[in-house]
């Protein structure tokens, strides 16, 4: 993993010097000893101020390029201020999850991928093409919701095209958040309980709770199995029958009946 940024200078610690050398010199003549006066040496380095402080915790701004095992990663960063530790956690978990992603849904994928930290950008994040734009001011309020990242790039692996239905698009990223997210529990963020109220239709985190039961319960690779078919444009309402032997609603009501994961 290339990290652009190294390790903050610390101060030296000058002021040892004088005593140290002093002694040394005292056993050979008085006169060198006069000759380690404070004139003579460098002025200590002065303690960061708290900005100082800040600004070494912070990413540039500017264009990254980071690449390992054949995958690339653009990293553009456009908000100054953006903290240094969400960048790398970013860059580290691409590396991470991106690969397992393309390993279990589409090897044909692409392996050259840009994000971008947008000051101005009001949403969480979304996805265009091969580039995931994500809220600067998001992540500053929200450190912990690091996992966008993990819904966000099975966007760039699904790339459907034509007539697939959004919310099922959504739930399998949620579902894939859900499965292969590292920090779900401190961002607060987890599938919801089944209710009377909801729909499969509801997209993202409902729809993803209804897929984690139909690959716990039903088949263990619906969920792999409904992406083929999304992106070779060959899903229908039918898709459901080939794959369970059920139709969406007959199996949304047995998911009813016995919610449990």
């Amino acid at each position: 993993m290339i990290d652009r940024l190294s390790a903050p200078k610390q101060p030296k610690d000058l002021m040892r010097y004088p005593n140290l050398l002093c002694i040394a010199l005292c056993a050979t003549s008085m006169l060198a000893f006069i000759a380690c006066s404070k004139s003579s040496l460098p002025e200590p380095a002065t303690t960061p101020t708290p900005a100082e402080a800040v600004t070494e915790a912070t990413t540039p701004v500017g264009t990254v390029i980071y690449t390992s095992n054949g995958y690339k990663l653009t990293f553009t960063n456009n908000a100054s201020g953006f903290d240094d530790a969400t960048r790398q956690k970013f860059v580290n978990m691409y590396f991470s999850i991106y690969p397992q992603l393309l390993n279990r849904f589409y090897t044909g994928a692409t392996k050259q991928v840009t994000f971008v930290i947008d000051p101005n950008y009001t949403g969480v994040a979304y996805t265009s093409g091969t580039t995931v734009t994500y809220s600067a001011a998001w992540l500053s309020s929200h450190p912990q919701d690091v996992d966008v990242l993990t819904h966000e790039v099975m966007h760039v692996v699904q790339a459907y095209t034509g007539g697939t239905p959004g919310w099922l698009t959504e739930g399998i990223a949620d579902y894939v958040r859900y499965k292969y997210g590292v920090n779900n529990g401190p961002a607060g963020w987890s599938l919801p309980a089944w209710s009377s109220t909801q729909s499969y239709t509801n997209s993202y985190r409902v729809t993803a709770r209804f897929l984690a039961w139909l690959e716990l319960h039903v088949s263990s690779t619906i969920i792999t199995s409904l992406n083929t078919a999304l992106r070779n444009q060959t899903y229908t309402s039918n898709t459901w029958n080939q794959l369970t032997g059920k139709s969406v609603d007959q199996l949304w009501t047995d998911y009813s009946n016995s919610p449990a994961l």
